[in-house]
């Protein structure tokens, strides 16, 4: 068995940006409060000609780039969503038809804004079992397609977008960059995170939400580090789920990360659910505000009240 690392990474979001402004003028709310309580200022809307796996396609054709690679070096590709409307085929093989890819094995994974952070712990078994050698991991979500416009509490939230990583084997000789995964739930308060109905909507229990994720979780991403053997103090970037702007900040100032680089894209891209991750560290790597090798944080949490992280080494 050998370990596994993320060599390159991408992002997409559509060109399409609504505003708080724009808000402003479909329900009843303003930038100030916006701002006040989640702290986004816009979000990319998809239009209906922009499906799930295009956007994801996108993301991936990006990362594949960066790494030098082409679709058939790839021979498992895995999709973190909770908008595939279509139920086969799923996302991944959607995106794998449009890469061009011939064979790959091709999954979706649904456990929403913690999506990308099983589907990266994932593709690192794979490898590490010996079933894959290069994994393509992308978290992709359209959630303005289900918002609900009339609700100023959710819809002011959402955002669209697809992020992907790279995903291949470490040499023998070479260390794991992709650490242990820390994951796991609170199946009792599920109900407090919901896309449900025909049409499916996005629904929460913000104030539970918000008590769960600043009260219970910082002690997890802190074993996280634990697991992968370093201290909080040590990482250079923490990325969390892009939820809430007031959510992130107490739960990064909890950890104790101090010296680390924290991500704050939901300001310009609101909560894109399983693509929140993945877009926000495409972004960090880009602007060159991580270096290559420096460990970084990564930590999913929210719908089903699910949460996955795990350290990993920047590409």
């Amino acid at each position: 068995m050998t370990g596994s690392r993320v060599v390159a990474l991408g992002h997409y979001q559509p060109a399409k940006v609504l505003t708080n402004e724009d808000l402003a003028e479909l329900v009843d709310t303003s930038d100030a409060w916006i701002t006040s309580r989640v702290g986004i200022k816009t979000r990319h809307v998809a239009g209906p000609e922009e499906p799930v796996d295009e956007l994801a396609a996108h993301a991936a054709a990006k990362a594949l780039a960066s790494a030098g690679l082409t679709p058939a070096d790839i021979d498992l590709v895995l999709v973190a969503t909770s908008t595939a409307i279509n139920r086969s085929p799923n996302m991944a093989a959607r995106v794998a038809a449009r890469l061009g890819m011939t064979s790959p094995a091709t999954m979706d994974l649904n456990v929403v804004c913690s999506g990308f952070t099983h589907a990266l712990a994932t593709a690192d078994h794979a490898v590490r079992a010996g079933s894959a050698t290069r994994a393509l991991v992308i978290g992709a979500d359209k959630m303005a397609e289900i918002a609900d416009w009339t609700d100023r509490t959710t819809c002011v939230l959402v955002g669209d977008g697809a992020g992907a990583a790279v995903v291949e084997a470490c040499a023998e000789d070479e260390e794991p960059g992709i650490g242990p995964v820390l994951w796991g739930s609170v199946p009792e308060l599920g109900h407090a995170v919901r896309i449900e109905g025909t049409p499916p909507r996005f629904a929460q229990e913000g104030q539970s939400v918000y008590r769960w994720a600043t009260t219970q979780l910082p002690p997890i991403a802190r074993k996280v580090c634990e697991r992968a053997g370093i201290t909080p103090e040590e990482l250079a970037a923490v990325v969390l789920h892009q939820a809430n702007l007031r959510i992130i900040e107490p739960v990064a100032q909890k950890i104790g990360a101090i010296n680390a680089v924290i991500a704050r894209d939901v300001v310009e891209s609101g909560n894109t659910s399983a693509a929140s991750i993945p877009i926000a560290l495409s972004k960090l790597v880009e602007r060159g505000e991580i270096v290559s090798g420096a460990p970084v944080l990564l930590f999913g949490f929210g719908g089903n009240l699910s949460y996955a992280g795990q350290v990993i080494s920047c590409p």
